[in-house]
């Protein structure tokens, strides 16, 4: 059996993520390479963003060592999850995904559904969820075509720590100003931006759009609504919560929890951040987590006690 494997992350940063800012250090003590540091891939098996372990091997070489002793038997091939913290200075460009049809049609990628918990939100913070009511996409286009005038279509919501939204592809969104979240999507860097806010570099560059793209695969009748927890049943002392559920992920809260069991499932591996401090502990051994911390629990990993006052735990479907 496989003990859980703390997850030592890779980094975007500076001219990658220009809306980055440096909440990341403040608020779980992470020594960010940049003032700009927008995301942490706290698990990743993306080409050149590979997240590691404390010897230094990335995923993509545990991955290739354990095989389905780490990732699960249901899973096969691609690497399915990425989780990433994202810290936002600035708001992000407004943006949409493929589903993966499209994606393995002209990217030779997997689509990209994802979901965000928000960790920590100025009073004022909002997020672009979707588009008004009506809109089509030929006005959407127009409007970004035009530029600021895209903004009179979008669907601003206030966000506030511990709310959930679900984007599945398909859905127009940006993360908004002074804003830390979770994200959990499928393993996939395809994005498709219809507005930079008018940015520029400081030579006076603005970053590319992608608007034939992004129309193609927008859906502008798209329902969307913060997620509404379900308590589910727990063992123990504490409270256990589904966050989200889709076919390819599910992400549960866990708060004010005490010696928890967690049982592996040789189908799946899971994803555990500490948001809080969180201790793990099995027959040999036991891991600290500090806020922040992610740990990879193995498909075929030993059962697990589990004690922290706020965590987060996600698995593919």
């Amino acid at each position: 059996m496989l003990a859980p494997i703390p997850m030592i992350p890779a980094y975007r940063f500076g001219e990658a993520t220009p809306w980055g800012g440096s909440q990341l250090r403040a608020l779980f003590g992470r020594d960010i390479p940049d003032e700009r540091t927008g995301e942490s891939l706290e698990v990743s098996a993306i080409s050149g963003l590979n997240s590691r372990d404390p010897q230094g091997q990335t995923l993509s070489e545990l991955i290739a060592l354990h095989g389905a002793k780490l990732t699960g038997t249901a899973h096969t091939g691609t690497f399915p999850l990425l989780l990433k913290l994202i810290a936002a200075r600035d708001k992000l460009s407004v943006q949409v995904h493929p589903d993966d049809i499209y994606a393995k049609q002209h990217e030779n990628k997997l689509g990209k559904t994802e979901a965000w918990i928000i960790l920590d939100a100025a009073e004022d913070a909002r997020i672009v969820y979707g588009v008004k009511e009506g809109v089509t996409k030929e006005q959407l286009m127009e409007a970004s075509l035009q530029g600021a005038a895209v903004e009179g279509l979008l669907r601003s919501v206030p966000v506030k720590a511990g709310d959930a939204f679900f984007i599945p592809a398909g859905t127009v969104h940006a993360i908004g100003s002074h804003i830390t979240l979770y994200e959990v999507q499928q393993s996939s860097d395809v994005t498709y931006r219809f507005y930079d806010w008018n940015r520029s570099d400081a030579q006076g560059n603005k970053r590319q759009l992608h608007l034939k793209q992004a129309i193609d695969v927008t859906d502008v009748d798209s329902r969307l609504q913060a997620a509404i927890p379900t308590v589910l049943p727990l063992q123990g002392i504490g409270k256990r919560e589904l966050l989200l559920s889709c076919p390819f992920f599910a992400t549960e809260r866990y708060s004010g929890c005490e010696q928890i069991k967690l049982e592996p499932d040789p189908r799946m591996f899971r994803m555990l951040t500490a948001v809080e401090d969180a201790v793990l502990r099995w027959e040999e051994g036991s891991l600290n987590l500090a806020p922040g911390d992610t740990a990879l629990l193995p498909a075929e990993g030993f059962p697990l006690e589990m004690t922290g006052r706020h965590i987060l735990l996600s698995n593919p479907m």
